[in-house]
């Protein structure tokens, strides 16, 4: 039947992949001495000396100045290095992705600020999964150039979590309500996606456990607080979320190896969402994979919400050979966890 009038053939999907990465970071660095400092100057009393950096072990992060830099200047300094580093022209760019957890405004998207900034003229929209939202760019992206709506890709992020700090709390009870904002740090990512001749994208799995949806966020700024100061905060249990990542983590990880038929081994990196140092431990510890695959990036510049694995990708570049396999495994709030496959072409 194949090439008759009423059954074209098929013509299969193109290879996809990442052909470039790169990263920005705000200037200004903020220490978690520093950071405790103004926590104990806003609320009025004194925590237990280190404790921030103790339970984090996170020792500093790089931070926008308020009112100087938005998340879409972090992405549109990252979309230019990442198109230079193509070989691309923003007008060559027929699909561009806003993928962050935090963006300039709840209306219009981003993504025609950086769209615009960019002399882009693409098909614009912004993706929105909490920390999951990079990897869920990604996804739309190559399924997007597989079915053949785009061509050429960029997928950027700019995350300003460092604003939904809450400086001033009441006690050490309520500081504990917002400490996951004391982990945050700023930054801006993108990646240009084409089709490839090798490698690119293999096995992409996804779990979503919509149940724990309230486990944390920031509630304010939506239809149920519009004008909550309060809700504009980023409150979460750090705990439950753990417990959450744990039980379902483990299992995504082993079933995209396994489908792809790979092992742990045949990896050249793991690139995964990224809390605090405990964390990673933990993760290593559950999971099996040996600390020498991970880009510990929290450490020196916390929780950078979605653009930790862009992040972490852009570092890694260089290191990375043609034929080199890297998981990128993501955690986001709702909950869901996502990991998918990449071979550097």
């Amino acid at each position: 039947m194949a090439g008759s009038p009423n059954h074209p053939p098929r013509v299969p999907a193109p290879r996809v992949g990442i052909t470039a990465a790169a990263h920005v970071l705000p200037p200004t660095l903020l220490s978690t001495a520093d950071l405790q400092a103004r926590v104990e100057a806003a609320s009025g009393f004194a925590l237990p000396a280190g404790l921030l950096e103790r339970i984090t072990g996170i020792r500093e992060r790089h931070v926008v100045v308020e009112g100087e830099q938005w998340a879409s200047s972090l992405a549109i300094e990252a979309g230019r290095a990442a198109l230079a580093m193509a070989g691309r022209e923003p007008e060559e760019v027929d699909l561009l992705l806003f993928a962050s957890a935090t963006r300039d405004f709840v209306e219009p998207a981003t993504a025609h600020v950086v769209n615009h900034a960019l002399g882009a003229g693409a098909h614009c929209l912004d993706v929105t999964n909490a920390c999951n939202s990079f990897l869920n760019g990604l996804d739309l992206a190559r399924a997007m150039i597989e079915t053949g709506r785009a061509s050429t890709a960029l997928v950027v992020t700019g995350e300003t979590p460092s604003l939904s700090t809450r400086w001033a709390v009441d006690d050490v009870r309520h500081a504990a309500q917002h400490v996951a904002g004391y982990t945050f740090g700023d930054a801006g990512a993108a990646v240009v996606l084409e089709p490839v001749e090798t490698g690119g994208f293999g096995r992409t799995e996804t779990e979503t456990h919509s149940e724990h949806w309230e486990v944390g966020g920031i509630f304010g700024g939506g239809s149920r607080y519009p004008r909550d100061y309060d809700k504009l905060y980023f409150t979460g249990a750090g705990r439950e979320l753990k417990r959450v990542f744990e039980k379902i983590g483990p299992a995504i990880l082993d079933s995209t190896l396994a489908h792809a038929g790979l092992e742990i081994d045949d990896l050249a990196a793991v690139l995964v969402h990224q809390v605090t140092t405990p964390y990673v431990d933990r993760f290593c510890e559950v999971t099996g994979v040996p600390r020498r695959l991970l880009d510990v990036t929290v450490e020196t510049h916390g929780n950078v919400a979605s653009a930790t694995l862009p992040l972490q990708l852009s570092r890694q570049w260089d290191r990375l050979q043609p034929g080199d396999t890297t998981l990128l495994l993501g955690l986001g709030g709702g909950v869901s966890v996502m990991s998918t496959l990449w071979t550097k072409s």
